[in-house]
């Protein structure tokens, strides 16, 4: 395919799915709105480093695939992307700087220790707990093994009644 047919192409596509940074803004004028909105122009456009391959052609569309070449600086002014020179940091900012650094240390430190403190007290909370709810279960045994023992005794009682009044009788 011809770099014709790939412009003639590119005219139907809208304008949306296609950024070309190259097109000249267009000046508007009342020809311009009769024509269908969102169609590009591509004859703005200045498109020699680019070569266009048609891949395969259906039905369904076709496929180009589309090689740029990197762009050539014929002689043109050099440009360098230099940073600006760096002013020298007088003694009042540095001194800023460390004041604000050490009280940065020492909110970082503060919150840790509130942190650790934290951490602490829910360690004695939860060793509380543990040991009341030792303390509840040794009671609850306790008075088991009492209740039993006097269940025991009782029945104890019982059986000698019994033996006596059968005795008696």
């Amino acid at each position: 395919m011809t770099l014709a047919a790939y412009r003639e192409k590119m005219r139907e596509l809208p304008l949306v799915s296609l950024f070309c940074s190259c097109i000249l803004p267009r000046i508007r004028d009342p020809l311009a709105d009769k024509k269908e909105a969102g169609v590009v122009d591509l004859n703005l456009c200045n498109i020699r480093d680019m070569e266009v391959i048609e891949l395969s052609k259906r039905t369904s569309g076709q496929a180009f695939e589309v090689i740029l070449r990197p762009p050539t600086f014929d002689g043109g002014p050099e440009l360098r992307a230099t940073t600006p020179p760096r002013q020298k940091p007088s003694l009042e900012e540095i001194q800023k700087k460390l004041d604000a650094a050490q009280e940065r240390r020492k909110c970082h430190e503060a919150e840790l220790l509130k942190h650790l403190a934290e951490r602490r007290e829910h360690e004695r909370e939860v060793a509380q707990k543990a040991l009341t709810k030792e303390r509840q279960e040794h009671r609850a045994d306790a008075f088991k093994e009492q209740r039993q023992m006097h269940l025991n005794a009782s029945q104890e009682r019982l059986q000698e009644e019994d033996k006596h009044s059968v005795e008696v009788s």
